[in-house]
């Protein structure tokens, strides 16, 4: 692979997609690469389309172990349609959530296991993992707030858990984070927005020096 891969991560209402909007208007300009940015669950047709099953609040039915296939499931066309051409064209992927995601949510957030949710996505992602992941750590309470603010009446199936299952989803990205030190680093998102992605392209051009 040619090209770089860098994933954002965070609990619901860590302000991701805000964040990622803001640093690719400063960094766009001193890239010497193309880039792509993709989203997940997401990020190409049939991604998006299985989105939609797992994150419609009607879905209240699904099971766990269905959830985290479908993730699964999503990630696999995602890598074989969109990430994997693009890193072999030497392009730089930017995505919003990655494997963490599953593992946090679904092996910790489900209780399915850590260990076990990564062996169906290892077979997904065919082993690619990011070379660079931020994580823009933010207490659960204050996220949740952050949402029902912003979007009180649009949450979808996931941001609708109760406040249980989004301390354990975060307690999962801290295990998660403690074991890819290298890969994975952590940025406080409570801060002021420009502070928050000043800190985040400080990280970038520190880590991956290749892509300016």
């Amino acid at each position: 692979m040619k090209g770089f891969f860098i994933s954002f991560e965070g609990p619901d209402g860590a302000g991701k997609s805000t964040v990622l909007k803001q640093i690719l208007e400063q960094i766009t300009p001193k890239l010497q690469m193309q880039y792509i940015t993709v989203r997940e669950p997401g990020g190409s047709k049939i991604s998006e389309s299985i989105r939609n099953i797992i994150l419609d609040p009607e879905n209240f039915e699904m099971d766990d172990r269905t959830e985290a296939l479908l993730y699964a499931a999503s990630r696999s066309q995602l890598m074989a349609e969109v990430v994997i051409p693009a890193l072999k064209a030497g392009k730089l992927v930017i995505s919003d959530r990655f494997v963490d995601s599953s593992l946090a949510y679904q092996g910790a957030g489900r209780n399915l296991g850590i260990k076990e949710v990564k062996q169906i996505n290892d077979f997904a992602t065919r082993g690619i993992e990011p070379d660079l992941t931020i994580f823009l750590d933010i207490q659960p309470e204050v996220g949740l707030k952050r949402i029902q603010k912003l979007r009180p009446d649009d949450e979808d199936r996931l941001e609708q858990e109760k406040l249980a299952f989004h301390k354990d989803v975060y307690k999962g990205y801290q295990i998660v984070n403690k074991d890819n030190p290298k890969r994975i680093k952590v940025i406080d998102a409570s801060q002021n927005i420009g502070k928050v992605v000043s800190d985040c392209i400080k990280v970038i051009e520190e880590n991956l020096p290749e892509i300016f």
